[in-house]
C-alpha cells in the first residue's frame, strides 16, 4: 500500500542559534536595546560579531580537502575548505555582517544587491531590486547575508535576481534575527540544499510587515536616519 504524505517535506535546513546559550546572547541582547542602540558603531559592530559567530557555525558544513604545510620544524597535515563561495549581501543594512563573514573567508569572492520595499495603497508590498554586481555564481556556494528576516521576500526576490549569474550548487542565509512568517517563507521558497542560520526567530510581525519586538530598522540604526 503507498501512503500520500499530506505535508510538505521541506529540504531548507534551519539552524536557529540562540537554541543553545552561548556569547552570542550578549549580542544579540545590546542590539535590542533602544539605550545601547543609540551608538551606532557600537551597533555594526554587534552586526559584525554575529556574522562572525554564524560563519563559524557555517563553516563546520563546508567541504575540506587534506593538505601538507611546512612548520619550522617539519611537516603537519591539516584539513582546509576547498569550496568556492560567494558572498552576497542586501544593501545597505547587511554591509556590517557582510564584513563579518568576510573576516573568516579572506579570499571569499563577494555581490552586492541593492533591494527595497515598495509599499501599495492596500498595505502590501512589492520587493524591487535596482543594483546587482556578482560573479559567475555556477556550482558555488552562495552566502546571501541580510541581517533582518521579517517577510522573507527580500532574500527570495535577490536570490531570484542573482540567477541571471548563474545557479549556485548550494545557498547558506545568514541572518541575525526574523520572524516565524519570514522563516516559513524561505522554507518554501528556496531550493533543495540550503541552509538558513539566524541568532534567534520572533514569533510575530506587525501590521506594515516589521518583526515584534525586533530590533526596529537595522539599516538607519547602523548608517543614520534615510528619506
Amino acid at each position: 500500500m503507498i501512503v500520500l504524505s499530506l505535508f510538505k517535506i521541506y529540504t531548507v535546513k534551519i539552524h536557529i542559534q540562540d537554541k543553545t546559550n552561548s556569547v552570542l546572547n550578549n549580542f544579540i541582547a545590546e542590539l535590542r536595546n533602544i539605550h545601547i542602540q543609540k551608538d551606532a558603531m557600537r551597533f555594526r559592530r554587534n552586526l559584525e560579531r554575529v556574522g562572525e559567530i554564524l560563519s563559524y557555525e557555517m563553516s563546520k558544513q563546508l567541504t575540506y580537502v587534506s593538505k601538507k604545510i611546512e612548520t619550522p620544524l617539519g611537516r603537519k597535515e591539516v584539513f582546509l575548505p576547498s569550496d568556492d563561495l560567494v558572498l552576497g549581501s542586501v544593501l545597505r543594512a547587511g554591509l556590517p555582517l557582510h564584513l563579518g563573514v568576510l573576516n573568516y573567508f579572506d579570499s571569499i569572492e563577494n555581490a552586492f544587491i541593492s533591494a527595497y520595499r515598495s509599499h501599495k495603497p492596500n498595505g502590501d508590498f512589492d520587493i524591487v531590486v535596482e543594483y546587482l554586481a556578482a560573479p559567475n555564481l555556477k556550482n558555488k556556494i552562495l552566502i546571501l547575508v541580510d541581517p533582518m528576516l521579517a517577510t522573507g521576500k527580500s532574500l527570495v526576490s535577490v536570490y531570484e535576481a542573482l540567477l541571471s549569474h548563474g545557479k549556485p550548487k548550494e545557498v547558506h542565509l545568514i541572518s541575525v534575527i526574523g520572524s516565524k512568517a519570514g522563516v516559513e517563507h524561505v522554507k518554501d521558497k528556496f531550493p533543495e540544499n540550503t541552509n538558513l542560520w539566524i541568532a534567534t526567530v520572533d514569533e510575530e510581525l506587525n501590521s506594515k510587515g516589521y518583526i515584534v519586538p525586533g530590533l526596529g530598522d537595522a539599516g538607519d540604526l547602523a548608517f543614520g536616519l534615510k528619506l
